[in-house]
């Protein structure tokens, strides 16, 4: 029953036309700004932690506008895995700074793309499907239900999923090894499945080995990259960052704090569009207090 209403919300949202859309989710977004709730907890707990050079007043004009951001992004989840590509293609704006992933990707030797939880994630896979083909990791749904939807909704424009399982990373190396570009979100808390502690923000956090370990394994080239929301009916905007120095060390916590410098620098461009209600500090150092 919890599928069938999502899959019958996500098919209503899909109908509307993208200011539409937006403006339901702003809607949305500014109910969750004044009412009680996790969303809003969690999201001002983060920007406290990570932007403390931040007065008050511009913290919770931040956190007004993340909240909003990411009612957008679950809403507009529906038009962009419904949605034909004819329809899709022309809300793709500039790429900002993509050459030298063109360069790599045509130099055969495999590309890593780093795509935080910003902006628009969902059409950045689009983006990248249609420019280049790309292998995505990819966490399944916890109502399995809906993975065939989510799964055909990301793959239909040429994207191919890999589950966050022993199969999906050999997935991940073949592709590297055969030139290709895969792309991963790096700024998840692995939880028992292994990480390790590097800042982020200044901040200990429990982050991935996995973005290092091929990086330097496959001698991969690396990119973060993520997709900027534009304001009104405008569409997105795509911009690509080289990753940060000690990416493939052999030190998984030296390769740790450089990915999640990456994420850091991504996030400074476009603070307002980041996933802060992500509990990205939940896992704590033996001893240190629960944040949430």
């Amino acid at each position: 029953m919890r599928a069938c209403l999502i899959t019958a919300l996500l098919r209503g949202l899909a109908t509307l036309p993208l200011g539409w859309n937006r403006r339901l989710a702003s809607a949305v977004g500014w109910l969750l700004t004044v009412l009680p709730n996790a969303l809003r907890r969690h999201s001002a707990a983060n920007i406290r932690l990570c932007l403390p050079e931040l007065d008050a007043p511009a913290q919770r004009r931040l956190l007004n506008r993340s909240i909003v951001e990411t009612c957008r992004t679950a809403f507009e989840a529906g038009p962009l895995w419904l949605w034909p590509e004819a329809r899709i293609r022309p809300l793709m704006g500039e790429a900002l700074d993509v050459e030298p992933v063109d360069t790599a990707v045509r130099a055969g030797r495999g590309v890593i793309l780093a795509t935080p939880h910003l902006g628009s994630w969902e059409m950045a896979g689009h983006f990248c499907a249609l420019r280049w083909g790309i292998t995505n990791l990819y966490r399944p749904p916890r109502i399995p239900e809906l993975d065939t939807l989510i799964r055909r909704g990301r793959e239909r424009l040429g994207a191919r999923m890999a589950a966050t399982d022993a199969r999906g990373i050999r997935r991940l190396y073949q592709a590297l090894a055969a030139g290709a570009v895969i792309g991963i979100l790096p700024d998840q808390d692995p939880g028992d499945d292994g990480g390790v502690f590097a800042p982020f923000f200044g901040v200990p956090a429990n982050s991935m080995v996995l973005l290092g370990r091929l990086a330097r394994k496959t001698g991969a080239a690396v990119f973060f990259g993520f997709c900027e929301r534009l304001p009104g009916t405008q569409g997105y905007r795509f911009h690509f960052l080289p990753a940060p120095d000690g990416i493939a060390d052999p030190d998984p916590a030296v390769a740790a704090a450089a990915m999640n410098r990456g994420v850091e620098a991504c996030v400074r461009r476009c603070p307002e569009q980041y996933q802060w209600s992500y509990r990205r500090f939940r896992t704590r150092p033996s001893g240190a207090a629960k944040i949430y």
